[in-house]
């Protein structure tokens, strides 16, 4: 079984660390456009048009048994086209809203997202789906993606300003249950935690695995290709960086210099 997963930067690594967990024996290429980062704030057209052509020259190349596009807002503009362009199986990425709405006490959930997210029908609808009886409180900034990649490459980071306003606003306070609209969040979880730890947050990473595993276990077993993570920026991966990766199952690291997408 072999995977690519995508992402905008490295938010769809905590969707990889799951599917690990639930199939150790598939092989992943992790596809990080960190070139075009962040999505979060740029126009639909245009991200359609480089996701399906960065996706399509991926799919050409690796022929991968599935697609994890592990990222929000690639998943809310280009799944209709992608799954319209290739016979491989998609999986998607959605804000948890539906679990934050079923625990919640005071029927006030938060959605922290990016304003791309936020500002689309798509987490409308899943609003009116999964918590219509639900005050939701939402929340777009760029700035948590961002938090989230110096995090990860071991910068210190405090996400307190900018996820405040989800709390200081009218009924704010009353909210018991977050779900997190961006992948990049995954890594900022511990942070939103001791800033409010009576709050539940609820990471979108392990339902991906989750469905991964429900589409994909139906498969033919295909050879396992080498593990691998391909970044579209031409700058160096660091080393520290690459400490990380090898974290995750990714020995291979390569740049946009040396690998095939741009």
């Amino acid at each position: 079984m072999n995977l690519l997963v995508f992402d905008s930067g490295i938010g769809g690594l905590g969707v990889v660390r799951e599917i690990r967990q639930l199939q150790p024996e598939a092989g992943i290429t992790y596809l990080a456009d960190n070139a075009f980062f962040p999505y979060g704030e740029k126009p639909d057209a245009e991200l359609l048009k480089h996701i399906l052509r960065l996706i399509g020259a991926a799919i050409d190349i690796l022929v991968p048994d599935a697609v994890v596009v592990a990222c929000n807002t690639a998943s809310t503009i280009a799944l209709a086209g992608l799954r319209a362009a290739y016979a491989v199986p998609f999986i998607g990425c959605v804000p948890p809203v539906k679990p934050a709405a079923v625990v919640s006490r005071s029927k006030n959930i938060g959605v922290l997202a990016t304003a791309a997210t936020v500002r689309r029908a798509y987490l409308a609808d899943l609003v009116q789906k999964y918590a219509a009886d639900c005050t939701v409180h939402t929340l777009g900034t760029p700035t948590l993606a961002e938090l989230a990649e110096q995090k990860f490459a071991g910068e210190a980071v405090d996400p307190s300003a900018f996820v405040a306003p989800l709390f200081a606003r009218p009924g704010g306070a009353d909210i018991d249950a977050v779900a997190l609209g961006c992948t990049h969040y995954t890594f900022l979880v511990p942070e939103f935690s001791r800033l409010y730890p009576n709050i539940a947050w609820f990471d979108p990473a392990l339902p991906v695995a989750r469905q991964t595993l429900a589409v994909t276990e139906k498969l033919p077993a295909t050879p396992r290709r080498p593990d691998a993570a391909w970044f579209t920026g031409a700058s160096p991966v660091s080393e520290a960086m690459r400490e990380r990766l090898a974290g995750f199952g990714f020995s291979e690291v390569r740049n946009g210099r040396e690998g095939y997408f741009l």
